[in-house]
This record gives structure tokens, sequence and C-alpha cells, in this order.
């Protein structure tokens, strides 16, 4: 399985390939905002992905409009609610705290 580490804080976890980074990053026990439970509505999952951002699943439309509202977003913005682990390995900043 692909590793997802938090630049953050520097920890390392494995993720099945498919699943939304939010619920990895849930799963793994670490805080982060999801104030609509995954829909890409309110965009407080937003995260930079700072190493393996190809492997991730496309960004579709609604998160793309989603992070256009958002400001300090960058090329290596992603909604972790959206982005699905891809087959190789990432690194991930999180951008909001709980």
């Amino acid at each position: 399985m692909p590793l997802l580490t938090i630049q953050n804080n520097g920890k390392t976890f494995e993720v099945e390939t498919g699943k939304s980074l939010l619920s990895a990053l849930l799963a793994a026990g670490e805080s982060i905002l999801h104030k609509c439970d995954g829909k890409a509505e309110c965009g407080s999952c937003h995260i930079a992905v700072t190493a393996g951002r190809k492997t991730l699943s496309k960004t579709q439309r609604a998160e793309n409009e989603k992070l256009d509202g958002i400001v300090g977003v960058s090329s290596n913005s992603r909604l972790a609610c959206q982005a699905m682990m891809g087959t190789e390995n990432i690194t991930v900043e999180l951008l909001s705290f709980v």
C-alpha cells in the first residue's frame, strides 16, 4: 500500500488506494476540519500536496469551484475530502487545524 506522510508532524502511514485523504487522515487520528462531511461544499479540509500530486485522483468540477473561492490556494491545493489516494506515496501539508 502507498504511504501518506504529513509534512507538519512527520507522521507516515499506509493508505488504501482509492480512499479519500480526509478519511485516511481521520482514521490515523489527525485533526482536520471537515464541516460539510466530505461533499466539497465548505473548503475547510483544504490541504497542500507537496509530493506525489499526480498519483491522486483528478480534480473534479465541484472541487475546482470550491478551491477558486478559498484564499491562499496554490497549484498544490486539494480538498482532502475529494482527493483519492493513488498507487504512489504522497506528502501533504495540513493547512487547517481543529
